[in-house]
């Protein structure tokens, strides 16, 4: 059932996005579009226990007035340890506040679906956590309609015993086209 919802999602997602695109150009002057993300790779290379993380972030939002935004965000994540291994996908909604285009103030649920594997006991661990994030950060301007985005959101749903994360709190760098 979860694989269909988020089949479901992302079919939605790619169809929306080929709408957009053939009645105006994504993120141009004259659309309300916007898009962007963030994405990583991390790990601890070059010690015996390494491993590698990637991060991909997607998002398209929708300018609801000019300092105004709501949209949905998609989170990819692929982790590969000496002894542990994971994947998760997360998707939601989102909005972002402008403050005169330097600074933002964000909120943003998401739910994650993830798959985790202990290498050493060949332990499989499949479930979902909903995640209720508020933050911001600062902007600033790349390009004509191009901006990075530097902040940082906390998630207020977050339990430390009971959370498949290690922390509630997510920094976050990314670009925004369309603002």
């Amino acid at each position: 059932m979860k694989k269909r919802l988020l089949l479901f999602i992302i079919s939605i997602g790619f169809s929306v996005s080929a709408q957009i695109g053939t009645s105006k150009n994504l993120g141009s002057a004259d659309s309300n579009w916007t898009f962007g993300g963030s994405a990583g790779l991390g790990g601890s290379f070059g010690n015996n226990n390494g491993g590698t993380s990637i991060y991909v972030s997607p998002r398209i939002g929708y300018k609801l007035t000019e300092n105004f935004e709501a949209g949905i965000v998609s989170d990819l994540t692929w982790t590969n340890a000496k002894y542990y291994s994971s994947n998760t996908i997360g998707v939601g909604p989102f909005v972002n506040y402008y403050i005169a285009r330097n600074f933002y103030l964000s909120g943003m649920f998401q739910e994650y679906f993830f798959n985790q594997k202990d290498k050493i006991n060949n332990l499989k661990y499949s479930g979902d956590e909903a995640a209720l994030y508020f933050g911001g950060g600062y902007m600033q301007r790349i390009g004509e309609r191009a901006y990075m985005q530097i902040g940082g959101m906390y998630n207020v749903l977050y339990k430390q015993d009971k959370s498949v994360f290690g922390s509630g709190f997510v920094p976050s760098v990314g670009v925004v086209f369309g603002l």
